[in-house]
């Protein structure tokens, strides 16, 4: 089973980071968002499934992640921001696809 690299790595720990240093009205995530970035941030491997779920998400999210970042917030200040940092960020679909891809999905 693949592990995230490290760029994928670093960022959902920072948006762990920033959730944990935020009030709980400006913290993003559900449970299963957080979850997955402490299994990403820990660097655990990442099931075949779990990358399906990934993928999933990723494609939901993208629009609002745009939409806020074209507003010039940050994950500090958007909830959109901060969730979709949590499955791994904007570079995560690329690879999320790439293992699918090897794994024959």
């Amino acid at each position: 089973m693949p592990v995230a690299p490290d760029y994928i790595r670093k960022v959902a720990k920072k948006a762990l980071e920033v959730r944990a240093e935020l009030p709980p009205s400006r913290r993003a995530g559900t449970p299963v968002g957080i979850a997955r970035a402490a299994q990403l941030a820990r660097g655990d491997n990442v099931s075949v499934s779990t990358l399906l779920r990934m993928r999933s998400y990723l494609s939901r999210a993208k629009e609002n992640y745009q939409r806020a970042k074209a507003q010039g917030l940050t994950r500090e200040n958007s909830k959109a921001i901060q969730a979709y940092e949590l499955w791994g960020g904007p570079r995560a679909m690329a690879w999320v696809n790439s293992e699918l891809k090897k794994a024959g999905r």
